[in-house]
């Protein structure tokens, strides 16, 4: 069967433009989400680049099955679990006690969303380098 890992990793890097575009047009909430998927779709490739087969939407907990000699930095797993809180809350609205999803995210949250997928990404594309 042949790896579908480079079809993931293709589809991480395209979400994390669609964040990109999604902030620039301030749809912020949009944005977190679109990051977040960047992350999961790159943590997935990886996951299969390694053989195994990964199932959810937790990046902290993908990360945390991946095989021990990965060595991933600490530092990742809490911007996973930043990334983890933009799955649900930034876009259904009975996330939050009031208000829309995008009346709860502007731009800090955008931002750091975007800087910690691509850290992610840039990750898996060094594991999946070398």
């Amino acid at each position: 069967m042949v790896s579908r890992a480079g079809d993931w990793f293709k589809q991480a890097v395209r979400d994390l433009e669609q964040a990109e575009d999604s902030a620039r047009a301030g749809r912020h909430e949009w944005a977190c989400f679109a990051a977040h998927q960047a992350a999961e779709k790159a943590v997935k490739a990886l996951h299969l680049f390694h053989g195994q087969e990964a199932w959810g939407h937790v990046i902290s907990r993908l990360l945390q099955d991946l095989p021990e000699d990965s060595h991933i930095p600490a530092s990742l797993f809490d911007k996973a679990k930043v990334l983890d809180n933009f799955y649900i809350p930034a876009l259904y609205p009975n996330s939050h006690p009031a208000g829309a999803p995008f009346e709860h995210y502007g731009p800090i949250q955008s931002e750091a969303a975007i800087i910690y997928a691509g850290e992610i990404i840039s990750f898996v594309r060094a594991q999946m380098a070398g």
